[in-house]
């Protein structure tokens, strides 16, 4: 059955793109759908017929059987190949020509293609042949040539050989000739080599090469020396007989293929494809970016040089490094600029996986006990109640008297175990008590009920509403003189918090921390609010919760406080925690206490991480160590690439608005070390809050832990001052500390921190200059006088004159002098000073165009310690 021929077969065959022989089609009145018909032989010869027309080379036949019997296509495509490499690189260009005919089917035959492409394969094959007849009759010509030039060297050899024998025949008989009587001529007449023989003569030319005498090997004794030279310099020399030959035609004459180009090679190589051919067209690659990319790794994807990604991101007005990173907008950005197309990579496998593992440990849920955070303002009795629960004085264990951590318990009541924290109240701490509202399920509001509603009491209400935990409230200090529990159910009313007994939702205790007056009706009120919640959670499977504090304990390593939310936290578990990640080696309770497990809303210290983890980030326990080490380390490599990208500030406007803002700015540089998170946390934010237009304060670098080495060398470089909150240099920062000077501080209460920062910001600012009117007389007359010159007899209107201040002489309220006074008398007696109301004579000095009507400013300049 023979293959019929479709229009894209028909293109393949003539060459010729799908679309235009479509269209030729379409111009000769044969209209096609699409390139997958089949072509006639009919229609062939109708598209071939219109075609000659188009091109105007049709003839008109006489008879019907006369139209033209085949169609033959020339085609010529010309390529630059380039040899070599360096200097001695050189382009050739390569023609390669084809020629492919066509031929007319004979009436009654039907169009088979698979004729025309046996007559095509046909003629390649002929080709091929013809190509192969010629390689070997090139290779017969070389052969047959070294064979006429081998056989030219034998016959030279065999000639040579022959004369020296004839020629040393006839100089042994000439010697033995002359050896009867003749030998006292032989001796006077001695050769060059000092022997008796005669120097034999120089052979012919055509005898001996030229240039064989200069061979130190000819110069040897004796005619069989003269024979032996000759055989070596023959035997050496391939092309004897033909010395007229010079070195290149040599080269060329040559059958040694070693180092000479193959042209036939590689004209063969383009015409089969496997040579190097240039691309047509420009590839459009398909990059994968993730959320950020350096700009070395893009220009790698790209297959292109990181100088051409760096002057696109110019062009474009971002200023980047080929070591920084870029995010994703921008990258994707400039490869579209470079004509690539750009996929959003999927770089969150190990979170995936996280999420496939922690759906797994799903399981029946029962009761767990409340999460109760206690908040209000600073000294209203927070910790002291907590206190009284407890039934331990924690108050007295904190510095100043006031909470800076967040406190986590657990307690056993009448009414159930409650999970206490316990959040700072000073206004530096607002993130604790924001993360602290996230964590709970019930929030506890401590309002002094002699105090009312203050700062810190407003903001405990709107972290409450934030996170929609619901609000109880606990009215203290009513065993006061003072106390008024109604007023502070008043001043609640204002921030949307209504009591039960106006009518509202929110549970109001009275109560007494110090005599523990109301107490129990506080749990009471707790463990209704818990009811009402159904608070539930899986008491067993893999651990999940959230980190309350953490710090760096310096026998124990990092340490965690956290709350477990679902699960069981057991020792011996792998967690992921933030970005770090560990094997938890024990678990402490808040007295102390190792214990083997915790459950859900039960708080614990962990210890076993690989570094101290941000306060507010969730755990998780996982399987294997893997897992969890792969999750910390995608999650940190995420974390440091958002922070270059956040802080490159590298497009131009930025830069540009950073020039201009920082003009005359000063800087105070500091370095903060804390006992625990949270405390950097709200030093940080508390001291950045105090920058202002005059004075920048830059936290260069903040941690936990006691001060270092590095801590010292970084605030050395960067001449900041070392804050140590509730820590202590060792020795061998102390003696980095000490050789350069640097400034170290410690605190335990961060109402000093700030406080002296303040003084320290104030002290790099330095003092200002003001002026201060002290006073301002007015020129009533002028006297002259001889010895003083122009004195002004004036009235002192307002303030006091003083004698050596600097004054200012005014004429209609604009100055027109500016020096000091010479002399200040009343009743022609010397005075230092003259008050308001009194008359006196001012003489100016250096001045002495004084006129009445003049005012004398009199001032002085005082120096003002700049504040922040």
């Amino acid at each position: 059955m023979s293959q019929q021929t479709t229009i894209r077969k028909l293109a393949e065959l003539v060459n010729t793109p799908v679309e235009k022989l479509l269209e030729q089609l379409a111009e000769a009145g044969m209209t096609f759908s699409g390139p997958d018909q089949v072509v006639t032989s009919i229609e062939k010869v109708k598209l071939l017929g219109f075609l000659k027309r188009a091109h105007g080379k049709v003839e008109q036949p006489a008879e019907a059987g006369d139209a033209p019997k085949k169609i033959t296509l020339n085609r010529s495509r010309k390529q630059e190949l380039t040899v070599g490499g360096g200097k001695n690189k050189t382009t050739v260009d390569v023609v390669v020509r084809k020629k492919v005919t066509l031929v007319k089917p004979i009436d009654g035959q039907t169009g088979d293609p698979t004729d025309e492409r046996t007559e095509i394969l046909r003629k390649l094959e002929e080709s091929k042949q013809r190509n192969l007849a010629e390689q070997e009759r090139l290779a017969a010509d070389d052969r047959r040539r070294a064979e006429a030039v081998e056989t030219a060297r034998k016959e030279t050899e065999e000639t040579a050989r022959l004369k020296a024998e004839e020629e040393a025949k006839a100089k042994l008989a000439d010697a033995s000739a002359l050896a009867g009587g003749e030998d006292e001529p032989v001796r006077k007449a001695p050769t060059s080599h000092g022997h008796g023989h005669p120097k034999p003569a120089a052979p012919r030319a055509a005898e001996a090469p030229r240039g064989a005498a200069a061979d130190p090997r000819h110069k040897t004794r004796g005619s069989h020396a003269m024979v032996a030279g000759v055989e070596d310099d023959d035997r050496t020399n391939r092309f004897a007989g033909q010395m007229h030959l010079s070195a290149s035609d040599r080269a060329r004459r040559s059958t040694s293929t070693r180092g000479k180009p193959k042209p036939r090679r590689q004209a063969e190589q383009l015409r089969s494809g496997s040579g190097f051919t240039r691309p047509t067209a420009p590839i459009v690659r398909e990059v994968a970016i993730g959320e950020t990319i350096t700009v070395a790794d893009l220009a790698q994807k790209l297959a292109l040089k990181g100088g051409d990604v760096v002057k696109a991101l110019f062009k474009m007005g971002v200023m980047a490094t080929i070591t920084q990173s870029i995010d994703f907008d921008t990258a994707a950005l400039v490869t579209e600029e470079l004509g690539h197309t750009v996929v959003r990579a999927d770089a969150n496998t190990a979170e995936d996986a996280l999420l496939a593992h922690v759906e797994d440990t799903q399981g029946e849920k029962i009761t767990r006990p409340p999460v109760v955070t206690i908040m209000g303002h600073v000294d209203h009795g927070k910790t002291s109640l907590l206190d009284y629960i407890r039934r331990t004085k924690v108050a007295s264990g904190e510095a100043g008297g006031i909470t800076q951590h967040i406190g986590a318990y657990h307690v056993e009541t009448d009414k159930g175990v409650i999970s206490f924290l316990d959040t700072p109240g000073h206004a530096a701490f607002t993130s604790m008590r924001a993360r602290g509202a996230k964590l709970t399920d019930i929030v506890v509001l401590v309002v002094a009920a002699d105090d009312g509603v203050m700062p810190q009491t407003k903001e405990a209400v709107q972290h409450a509403k934030a996170a929609g935990v619901p609000l109880i409230v606990a009215i203290n200090k009513i065993d006061k003189s003072d106390a008024d529990p109604l007023r502070v159910k008043n001043e609640l009313l204002a921030q949307d918090v209504v009591a039960e007994d106006f009518g509202g939702d929110t549970q109001m205790v009275e109560l007494s921390a110090k005599t523990g007056a109301g107490v129990d009706n506080l749990l009471d009120a707790i463990s209704l609010q818990a009811e009402v919640l159904e608070l539930k959670a899986v008491p067993t499977g893999r651990a999940t919760g959230v980190v309350i504090e953490s710090a760096l304990d310096k026998g124990r390593g990092p340490v965690a406080t956290v709350l477990v939310q679902q699960g069981e936290l057991k020792k011996g578990d792998y967690l992921v925690c933030g970005v770090q990640y560990g094997r938890v080696r024990a678990l402490f309770d808040e007295t102390g206490s190792q214990v083997p497990s915790a459950g859900p809303s039960i708080p614990v210290q962990v210890l076993g991480l690989s570094g101290v983890p941000d306060a507010g980030d969730d755990f998780v326990v996982v399987e294997d160590e893997r897992l969890a080490k792969d999750v910390a380390q995608q999650r940190d490599t995420k974390r440091r690439e958002s922070r270059l990208v956040a802080a490159a500030g590298n497009r131009m406007e930025d830069i540009m608005a950073q020039m201009g803002k920082g003009e005359g700015q000063l800087s105070l540089n500091l370095v903060i070390k804390a006992d625990v998170q949270g405390s950097v946390e709200a030093l940080r934010q508390s001291l950045t809050a105090l920058s202002n237009d005059q004075i920048r304060i830059n936290v260069i670098s903040s941690g936990v832990g006691g001060i270092t080495e590095s801590d010292a060398n970084a605030a050395a470089t960067a001449k900041a001052t070392v804050i140590g909150f509730n820590v202590r240099a060792d020795a061998s920062a102390r003696k980095v500390i000490d050789s350069y000077g640097v400034d170290l501080r410690y605190f335990s209460i961060i109402y000093d921190v700030i406080d002296q920062v303040k003084q320290v910001a104030s002290g790099i600012l330095g003092v200002e200059i003001r002026e201060e009117i002290i006073g301002t007389a007015e020129v009533r007359d002028v006297f002259r006088s001889s010895k003083f010159g122009a004195v002004a007899g004036c009235m002192v209107v307002e303030g006091v004159v003083k004698r050596h201040k600097p004054i200012r002489v005014l004429r209609d309220n604009a100055v027109v002098f500016e020096g000091e006074l010479e002399s200040l008398r009343r009743f022609k007696e010397n005075v230092d000073e003259v008050r308001n109301g009194t008359e006196c004579g001012i003489g100016v000095k250096a001045y002495n165009d004084v006129k009445p009507g003049d005012q004398i400013e009199c001032f002085e300049r005082v120096e003002v310690q700049r504040t922040l």
